[in-house]
């Protein structure tokens, strides 16, 4: 093989083998991002990972929220109707979280069953209802209608 045949060679295998561990380390790094969505009942089934950086969303049980008296600490329970799942999150909750709403909580589901939530997301109307709550909700037969209206999605 000529010298000028083997530069070209290490230089297009150099590109090949920069071009794969880029690629590489692009899919790690989304594979860490990836936050899937979970229903009160796939969590409840155990189709949910422990563990891991998921999403739950459901409509908060009324009667369920207990609030800790010398912390941030809040404890509900969520339900696609079917199902309830435990919450515990530290921290503020928004404005317009309360009972009987729909809520999208982003956490991890401890090896007890309880959903850890580092993040809560309230609805922002009486007309709103988070996208991946009002699917679940729906797929259980259980979409709640207010008098003649439909959720915005």
């Amino acid at each position: 093989m000529n010298p000028k045949r083997k530069k070209r060679l290490y230089i297009v295998l150099f590109i090949v083998f920069g071009v794969a561990v880029a690629v590489g380390l692009t899919l790690f790094a989304l594979n860490q991002n990836i936050n899937l969505f979970y229903s009160p009942t796939q969590i409840a089934t155990g189709e949910a990972p422990t563990d891991t950086r998921i999403r739950a969303g459901g409509m908060v049980v009324d009667g369920s929220v207990k609030r800790a008296a010398d912390s941030l600490d809040v404890m509900f329970e969520i339900t696609d109707y079917e199902k309830t799942v435990s919450v515990h999150y530290s921290g503020i909750l928004p404005d317009l979280f309360r009972e009987g709403q729909g809520i999208v909580a982003q956490g991890e589901l401890d090896s007890q069953g309880v959903f850890q939530a580092v993040e809560v997301l309230a609805k922002h109307d009486e007309n709103y209802m988070p996208a991946e709550v009002a699917e679940a909700l729906e797929k259980a037969g259980k979409m709640p209608m207010p008098s003649g209206q439909e959720f915005n999605k």
